[in-house]
């Protein structure tokens, strides 16, 4: 049957078009980085050093009914020395609309490098976090999280 006599027009179709329509509006893949994107936010923020695993506690829940508040502690293992401290601890996420998420700043006078907060996630994804050492080194620690009610969304 033909709507307004269109050729080839049938109810059936415009309503299939109007559901697929609905469908891509509501999927902001776009508006999400990439992994190529995280690894641009790392590189600008660390330079070309290498990531050395391991050193870092990282606990984030693996399941999130809801992304808007996901609370995360790092903890990264250093004497917070004089000589031998955490300057630096960055969280990326591949996923959100910006891999860089946060970034704490941290000296000898900090006394133990460890933080938490709560963080805003997109959706399921692996949060990945890189401290910098006073010698300049880097490490990092990653984990696997399951969001089933998305944050960060634009568009």
């Amino acid at each position: 049957m033909a709507l307004n006599g269109v050729v080839g027009t049938t109810r059936r179709g415009v309503v299939l078009g109007g559901a697929v329509c609905l469908i891509a509006a509501l999927m902001p893949l776009g508006s999400l980085a990439a992994e190529a994107d995280m690894r641009a936010a790392i590189t600008g923020l660390f330079g070309d050093r290498p990531l050395r695993e391991g050193g870092i506690s990282l606990i984030i829940p693996p399941l999130a009914e809801n992304g808007n508040s996901v609370p995360l502690a790092i903890s990264v293992d250093s004497p917070m020395t004089e000589t031998d401290h955490v300057r630096r601890i960055a969280v990326f996420s591949p996923l959100n609309p910006l891999p860089d998420i946060i970034q704490f700043e941290l000296g000898p006078r900090a006394g133990k490098a460890s933080v938490s907060t709560r963080i805003r996630l997109a959706r399921t994804q692996d949060i990945l976090v890189v401290a910098e050492l006073s010698d300049g080194s880097l490490r990092s620690a990653s984990a696997s999280i399951m969001v089933t009610v998305g944050a960060c969304i634009v568009g």
